[in-house]
């Protein structure tokens, strides 16, 4: 990829700076600082070189919601300053008056619903406000939006800082060094099937948690009672007779009795699985011992609902062990942020989606645009 280090003389150009912004919000307020202080690195480089940055970005789902706290908490860090919505009057004049080094914050893009849909219309309007573009949000390296795939078409495209590392950092665990281990969890089996069937060939040993370990259960004819389970069949896949698939020993279940541990072979149809259990994680313990590569997305358990002992109880087993370890995934990020020991993994991914994208293809459209 072209990477922004190889752009010459940007003091005084317009750059576009597309950042993974979407930072956790509850109430408004930002719950976890991790994917901002991830944007800092390439932003306070174009600072530093006199670039003239608009930054680019959205938050949440809905049309409604706003960067404003971002913004709010970015101004800790950096000279910056907000400028609305880049369709107004007053975002043109604002970028009239900017400087060498400024930097100019847009509204949350998804404001407008031709950033999802990549109008060109939309794009030829953002590529208006500059000379060239950076792309930095690598955790959106799969989405074809107008921010991060129109733009790419329309001005000189240029790599972030944290978005190279991310590739470069992705690239090493798709060649792992042995022992290597591969722990998914999570849910979305549909996006991770193709995963597993390709680790499977490429690492030793390969455990799934999390709600998709309810898939893999029923289809080997276990009963998972009232547990999530997705609509996709895996009757007849080759990966669920294969010797590197490890399964949970036991679980933590909800039903009529009330929370308990049992072995996989004693859940009952009226019972819900939501955690793995504590014979599982010493198990996993081993693995972890032994191995050079570790790579990890998804949590084991239904984190969001407070079943979080087999996700924190591994990732501090993780974060201490010798291997090159690679973790992402919204709640896995979340968890060793809450532990306080993020510092200690070889690398983490600020991706969810799109590190399996590029984990599954070993690259996404929006990465073709900056080569």
């Amino acid at each position: 990829m072209k990477k922004i280090t190889e752009a010459s003389d940007l003091k005084g150009k317009f750059v576009l700076l597309r950042a993974s912004l979407n930072i956790p919000l509850k109430d408004g307020k930002i719950r976890n600082l991790f994917r901002l202080e991830q944007a800092l690195p390439t932003l306070r480089y174009l600072h530093e070189q006199g670039a003239k940055v608009i930054l680019l970005g959205h938050i949440g789902r809905k049309s409604d919601e706003t960067l404003k706290p971002v913004y709010s908490e970015l101004e800790k860090y950096l000279p910056i300053h907000w400028g609305g919505f880049v369709t107004t009057e007053g975002f043109r004049q604002r970028r009239e008056l900017m400087q060498d080094g400024d930097i100019l914050m847009a509204e949350n893009l998804r404001q407008d619903e031709r950033e999802k849909s990549n109008d060109d219309e939309f794009v030829g309007l953002l590529a208006s406000l500059g000379d060239i573009f950076v792309n930095d949000a690598f955790a959106a390296a799969h989405r074809e939006h107008a921010s991060t795939y129109g733009l790419a078409q329309k001005l000189p495209a240029y790599a972030g800082l944290t978005f190279t590392e991310e590739v470069n950092e992705l690239s090493k665990v798709m060649e792992p060094k042995s022992p290597s281990l591969f722990l998914l969890g999570g849910s979305k089996f549909d996006t991770k099937m193709p995963l597993i069937e390709k680790y499977m060939d490429i690492y030793d040993s390969v455990f799934i948690g999390g709600a998709i370990m309810s898939d893999v259960l029923k289809a080997l004819g276990y009963e998972v009672g009232q547990s999530l389970v997705s609509d996709v069949s895996l009757k007849g896949k080759d990966f669920l007779k294969s010797k590197k698939l490890i399964l949970p020993i036991d679980v933590i279940v909800d039903g009529p009795d009330g929370q308990q541990t049992k072995t996989i072979d004693k859940v009952t149809s009226e019972e819900k699985i939501l955690d793995c259990g504590s014979m599982t994680v010493d198990m996993l313990a081993t693995y972890i011992e032994n191995a050079k590569t570790i790579l990890w997305n998804g949590p084991f358990g239904a984190y969001e609902m407070g079943y979080t002992q087999g996700t924190e109880v591994t990732a501090r087993r993780v974060a201490a062990a010798d291997a090159f370890t690679v973790i992402g995934g919204g709640d896995t990020v979340a968890a060793v942020e809450k532990l306080e020991i993020n510092e200690m993994f070889g690398f983490v991914s600020i991706g969810g989606g799109s590190m399996l994208a590029f984990l599954e293809h070993g690259t996404t459209p929006v990465i073709e645009l900056l080569k």
